[in-house]
């Protein structure tokens, strides 16, 4: 596997959350989020996710774009810019697999005073001509 397979842009199918005792749950943003992540050939990277459920003081949008690098088996993303102020200038840190064209990134988070692991399921887009 090399850097290449990474490359192009990515359509998210899911979004959601695995707590200590494994019991799933949804993710921030609700049970049918939207989202888009591209990686670009040179190291440029952009994500952008949404809830689509219109739930009221809920967040209805994420996003960041920065860089990317592989290191091991984990997808680092150097944040320059992003709807967290908080990770300006941050790297956040995915575990991820990847199986022809369906990419899966699990991270951290501290959700009311627990740990859940994130789980994003992406399928890659492709272009009909």
């Amino acid at each position: 596997m090399n850097a290449t397979d990474f490359v192009g842009t990515w359509q998210l199918v899911s979004y959601f959350d695995i707590d200590d005792s494994d019991t799933r749950s949804e993710g921030p943003l609700g049970e049918a989020p939207r989202g888009l992540l591209m990686y670009e050939p040179h190291g440029h990277m952009s994500v952008s996710m949404m809830r689509t459920d219109g739930a009221v003081g809920a967040n209805p949008f994420m996003g960041y774009a920065g860089t990317w690098r592989r290191s091991g088996q984990d997808m680092v993303h150097a944040i320059t810019v992003c709807s967290n102020p908080a990770w300006a200038d941050t790297e956040q840190v995915r575990q991820y697999t990847l199986a022809g064209d369906t990419l899966t990134l699990i991270g951290t988070a501290q959700v009311d005073g627990r740990t859940q692991r994130r789980v994003l399921t992406w399928r890659r887009v492709r272009l009909v001509a």
